[in-house]
């Protein structure tokens, strides 16, 4: 693997994990056409993309976690967080194995996915209720639960984890940039506990002469991780969700139309 091609996977990685778009299912396919597929390297470089957001949101962080013994605010935003996460751990430590050795290596369920998922989002966003949550913050438990249960859908590759929680909170009826938000909150110790779980099944695989190569896909995660976040906010406030749809059914068209063509 060239440091070029980990550039690439680094980028990817950063740009796509908290996009609607699914980064598992784009390096998954990154990985094809450059002629590499390690799951060892793909989890190592995936911890940058969490570090990222939560640097960006570091202040939030430290103030929740100073709070935790004596501000009632902190406790809550705590809660909300493990109950959002909660379905999405236990789905994933019964399914993780089916998914990674069925699902992961199947185009045509990505595509399904990718087309699936983007008709989903268009749906939404015509017919979702009236937002009554404009701060992710201040998401009632009952509903970060019922977003948790909506992350489980991400499971499979193409369907996308902010995706799935994205489109789960405006169905629940919160506001747009808040529904994004709440997703990049479940996003830091859910993937955080993806990579732990992860990085045990691949440790005895990583070469010591590749620190090289996955330092430069953990740095390239991170920086386009870091760079992408504000401005997505920023694009749904004024766009919406529709762009990333439609990127996601042409994608899922073009991958079902190759096959015919091997």
């Amino acid at each position: 693997m060239t440091y070029f091609i980990a550039a690439v996977l680094g980028v990817i990685q950063g740009l796509t994990e908290f996009l609607p778009v699914s980064s598992t299912a784009h390096l998954l396919i990154a990985g094809r056409l450059l002629g590499y597929e390690d799951p060892a390297f793909t989890v190592m470089i995936q911890l940058g993309a969490v570090l990222a957001i939560m640097w960006l949101y570091r202040t939030k962080i430290a103030t929740v976690v100073r709070g935790l013994g004596s501000d009632p605010d902190a406790r809550r935003f705590a809660l909300m967080i493990i109950v959002g996460c909660l379905p999405a751990l236990a789905a994933g430590a019964l399914l993780a194995g089916f998914v990674q050795t069925v699902l992961y290596g199947s185009l045509r369920v990505i595509a399904v996915a990718f087309i699936a998922g983007g008709v989903a989002m268009l749906v939404i966003e015509r017919l979702r209720p009236e937002p009554d949550v404009l701060d992710a913050e201040r998401t009632p438990i009952a509903r970060a639960f019922g977003i948790g249960l909506c992350q489980m859908l991400a499971l499979v590759p193409g369907v996308s984890r902010s995706g799935a929680t994205i489109m789960g909170a405006m169905l629940l009826r919160l506001d747009r940039p808040a529904a994004a938000e709440f997703s990049f909150f479940l996003a830091m110790p859910l993937l955080t506990a993806a990579f732990a779980y992860q990085f045990v099944d691949v440790q005895s695989t990583l070469a010591a002469g590749r620190a090289v190569e996955i330092a430069i896909g953990f740095v390239t995660a991170f920086i386009s991780a870091a760079v992408v976040v504000r401005p997505f906010l920023a694009f749904v406030r004024r766009a919406g969700f529709a762009p990333f749809a439609w990127y996601r059914i042409a994608a899922g068209i073009a991958i079902l139309a190759l096959f015919p063509a091997g």
